[in-house]
């Protein structure tokens, strides 16, 4: 019986891949959109706003995690949420803090045959064990550290968005949030799936570039141009901690 307490050996990266990885993402974040620049955004940041954190667990940020490979803990989204809530809680206008979980063992899950054929692609070859998976589903230290009472914890339920199957929509409703500051894994999924979702319910996103990341580098300007053209800003957390500044 393995005594690990990772569901992967937990191997770092070797100093080749490490070397190879971009330490930020920020080049690849697009001036705004034409249709963002007439905006005040420190006004706007300075409405009833809501904090997002998605998917920054162990399995993205610490050897043995099923998502370690990616190499986000080198790629600086981890440093740049943190910079970002802290700035968030010197806001007063702050008024909801949000760390959602996203789990790739999904046997719980109710599941389409899609579900069942993705799912089993994440994590069907891995013989984990409860404590495992629960290590690998927790929230990184870094940003557990941040957690404060009064905040929200919870997973998401669907593919893509906390905005289906919890409570989100309605929690953020009673508040009057109107602004929803969103950071995390993946960029290119659940970062623009939440960014979309909050667009149809009414709200303001904002993205902090710099807090996120792609599976791969390579495929966030992409992301990036997508996100800035259609449904939200894209800013950095630079940016973001001197617009929200009193």
């Amino acid at each position: 019986m393995s005594t690990r307490t990772t569901p992967l050996a937990p191997i770092p990266l070797d100093e080749a891949t490490v070397g190879a990885l971009p330490s930020s993402n920020i080049a690849a974040i697009p001036e705004l959109a034409p249709q963002w620049r007439d905006l005040d955004l420190r006004e706007i940041l300075g409405r009833p706003a809501a904090f997002l954190s998605v998917s920054q667990s162990n399995s993205v940020y610490r050897p043995g995690g099923v998502q370690y490979a990616e190499g986000h803990a080198y790629r600086g989204s981890l440093e740049a949420t943190v910079r970002t809530a802290r700035a968030a809680r010197r806001a007063p206008n702050f008024v909801s803090f949000n760390w959602v979980g996203y789990t790739v063992f999904r046997d719980s899950y109710a599941q389409s045959v899609f579900d069942r054929a993705q799912y089993r692609g994440w994590a069907g070859g891995i013989d984990a064990t409860l404590e495992q998976i629960a290590w690998d589903d927790a929230l990184v230290d870094e940003l557990r550290e941040l957690v404060e009472p009064g905040d929200r914890e919870f997973s998401e339920t669907a593919l893509q968005t906390a905005f289906v199957g919890t409570d989100l929509p309605g929690v953020l409703s009673r508040k009057r949030v109107e602004v929803l500051v969103i950071t995390g894994i993946h960029l290119d999924w659940c970062i623009e799936g939440n960014a979309r979702a909050a667009r149809d319910h009414g709200l303001l996103p904002i993205v902090i570039g710099d807090a996120t990341g792609a599976q791969r580098p390579e495929q966030e300007a992409a992301a990036f141009q997508r996100i800035n053209e259609f449904f939200a800003p894209v800013i950095t957390s630079e940016q973001f901690e001197t617009l929200v500044a009193r």
